[in-house]
């Protein structure tokens, strides 16, 4: 019974759908993070002066905001994956259960 439900499932065309829009998503943020991330890392290692550069007369460097907006970067592709999730995948998940467990 498993296996046959198993196999109903993966064989779906609808989850067909959902694992590629789900896995393409998901490749296009990482990708999006990698380049974010790692260009802050290339930044540090290549480029101390821009990082240690003051911002006007005060004491915060050019580091900090840039710091701060890779983890703002961060939480943001987060919040979209959670909302495309929350409303696409998800959906398409509830119509496999339906027409599957029919």
């Amino acid at each position: 019974m498993q296996a046959d439900l198993t196999q109903r499932i993966a064989a779906h065309p609808k989850y067909q759908e959902l694992k590629s829009k789900r896995s393409s998503f998901g490749w296009v943020l990482t990708i999006a993070m990698l380049v974010v991330y790692y260009g802050f890392i290339l930044l540090v290692a290549f480029d101390k002066e821009l990082l240690a550069t003051r911002i006007g007369e005060g004491v915060t460097t050019w580091g900090m905001p840039i710091g701060l907006a890779v983890i703002i970067f961060t939480i943001v592709i987060t919040a979209i994956y959670v909302r495309r999730a929350n409303k696409e995948f998800d959906q398409l998940s509830d119509d496999i259960n339906r027409e599957v467990l029919q």
